[in-house]
């Protein structure tokens, strides 16, 4: 365990793992606008994958469609286990077996760390409950706290915690939730650069201890080629790159990363 850290699988298309998610000729608009378009992709299981390219091409509109918060126009994606997310009830299961980082980590800064981890299992209680959080999700709480290094910090307030410590509080509430799939939009965005690699290896670790799913936007290629399993490359709301990250190379790069200016997502 590091101070600032929490508590590397080679993959190759000769021994690709199950698909955890299959999309299939996805198109999403937003606004009436196309922002991902014929997106077909097998995202593997058990494997950290990392989604890159310039601002607005889509990456943060691709999770947010994994996630079912934005339905497509048109194609498909299906989860393993669950079926195809245009289903209610597959949705549904879906919702309950991922979790999601958010760039801003969406804290609360006067709770508590572990009532800020609690708040990922508000879907298991009534909100307006006045009763404390039973002892077995605090419990639950604690023990994600404690895989990310921070139960020492538990009682503090949110406030008051480094950019670093945040950062775990929010992997930790998505932890808690006991997921196969974490999804993230930009993870370690508001970390220190001098901590992002260490935080990166140490969330790589957990990542392969638990055998999730992983699928994360992230801005540096740096962090994407240490982190990743595979990097899965946008260009114009199309895959333009789809491989292990060991072979993301300068002619990838270019592709993905044109000299031409963008908009913002």
């Amino acid at each position: 365990m590091t101070a600032d850290g929490f508590r590397p699988v080679t993959e190759t298309r000769q021994a690709t793992p199950a698909a955890a998610l299959a999309l299939r000729s996805l198109c999403v608009h937003r606004g009436g606008t196309p922002v991902l378009r014929d997106i077909t992709l097998d995202i593997p299981a058990g494997a950290i994958t990392a989604l890159v390219g310039r601002s607005g091409v889509g990456k943060t509109t691709l999770v947010a469609t994994l996630n079912g918060l934005i339905k497509p126009e048109s194609g498909s994606v299906t989860v393993a286990g669950c079926g195809d997310l245009s289903d209610p009830h597959a949705l549904r299961d879906h919702r309950r077996r991922s979790a999601t980082i958010f760039q801003d980590h969406a804290l609360i800064d006067r709770l508590s760390a572990i009532d800020n981890v609690l708040l990922g299992l508000a879907d298991q209680r009534h909100p307006l409950s006045p009763l404390p959080w039973p002892e077995l999700l605090r419990r639950r709480a604690a023990e994600a706290l404690d895989e990310v290094g921070l139960l020492h910090r538990a009682t503090a307030r949110t406030a008051t915690l480094s950019g670093g410590e945040r950062q775990r509080v929010g992997v930790a509430r998505a932890l808690v939730r006991q997921p196969s799939l974490l999804l993230g939009d930009e993870p370690f965005a508001s970390v220190d650069p001098a901590l992002v690699r260490q935080m990166s290896a140490d969330f790589r670790t957990l990542a392969q201890r638990r055998g999730l799913t992983v699928v994360l936007v992230l801005h540096q290629l740096e962090t994407a080629r240490l982190l990743a399993d595979r990097i899965v490359g946008l260009a114009d709301g199309r895959i333009a790159f789809d491989g292990p990250a060991s072979t993301f190379d300068s002619e990838a790069e270019a592709r993905i990363f044109p000299l031409s200016p963008t908009t913002k997502d």
